[in-house]
C-alpha cells in the first residue's frame, strides 16, 4: 500500500510494480517467441490451410489494438471455462500479440538465409526436418536477436495496458499511489523515468547484440 504523499517515499512499492512489469514482459517474450517461431515456420508450409490460418492470426493481432486484445482474452477465457490468474491472462495476451510480430521476423530471417546452404543440404540427402532444425532455425534466431530485444522493450511499455485488468504492475501501482497521495504529476514523472531506465538498459543490450551479430557476419 502507498506510504505517503511523496512518490519517492513510495519507491519500494513502485519497484515491486516494476518487478511485475519485467516478469510479465519476460514471460511474454519467451512465450511469444515460441508462438512466433511456430507461426513463422508454418507460414512456409506447403499446406495452404495452414498458411491461411497463420495469415488470419497475424492479421488479427497486428490489425487490432493491444488494449482491446487484452480485454477480449480476459473476458473470453472465463466464458469458455478457463479461470486463470490475471497475471497469466495478461502474459498470454502480450505473448499472442508479440508472437504475431515475431512470426514476421522469423519469416524474413528464413528468407534471408542463402539458398546455397539449402541446396547443399538437399544434395547431401538431408531430411527436411533436419534442415529446419540444424540449418534454418538456428540461423534465423541469430538474425532476429537484435529486433527481438527491441520487441522485449516494446513489451515492457505495452505491459502498462495490463493495469486495465487489475494486474498490479508499475502503472497500476502508480495509479494506487495517486489515489492516496493526490500527486499525479510527481508520481507519473517517477513512473515514466522507471520505464525509461528499463527500456534504456534493454536498448543497450540490443545495440550490443547487433554489433556482435554484425561482427560474426563479417568473419
Amino acid at each position: 500500500m502507498p506510504r505517503g504523499d511523496d512518490p519517492l517515499t513510495n519507491l519500494p512499492e513502485l519497484l515491486e510494480g516494476a518487478k511485475v512489469t519485467v516478469a510479465a514482459s519476460f514471460f511474454a517474450i519467451l512465450l511469444g517467441t515460441m508462438i512466433g517461431t511456430a507461426a513463422g515456420v508454418a507460414e512456409k508450409s506447403r499446406l495452404r490451410p495452414i498458411r491461411v490460418l497463420v495469415s488470419v492470426y497475424v492479421s488479427f493481432f497486428r490489425g487490432t489494438p493491444l488494449f482491446v486484445q487484452i480485454l477480449v482474452i480476459y473476458f473470453l477465457l472465463p466464458a469458455i471455462g478457463l479461470d486463470i490468474p490475471r497475471f497469466t491472462t495478461g502474459v498470454l495476451a502480450l505473448a499472442l500479440n508479440s508472437g504475431a510480430y515475431i512470426s514476421q521476423m522469423i519469416s524474413g530471417a528464413i528468407t534471408a538465409i542463402p539458398d546455397g546452404q539449402l541446396q547443399a543440404a538437399r544434395a547431401l540427402a538431408m531430411p527436411r526436418r533436419k534442415i529446419w532444425r540444424r540449418i534454418i532455425v538456428p540461423q534465423a534466431f541469430r538474425l532476429i536477436l537484435p529486433p527481438l530485444t527491441v520487441e522485449f522493450s516494446s513489451l515492457v511499455k505495452n505491459s502498462a495496458f495490463l493495469s486495465v485488468i487489475g494486474v498490479v504492475e508499475l502503472t497500476r501501482t502508480g495509479q494506487q499511489i495517486i489515489s492516496v497521495s493526490f500527486q499525479p504529476t510527481q508520481t507519473w514523472v517517477v513512473v515514466a523515468m522507471m520505464y525509461f531506465v528499463m527500456c534504456f538498459v534493454i536498448g543497450l543490450m540490443a545495440r550490443r547484440m547487433e554489433r556482435a551479430t554484425s561482427a560474426q557476419a563479417f568473419r
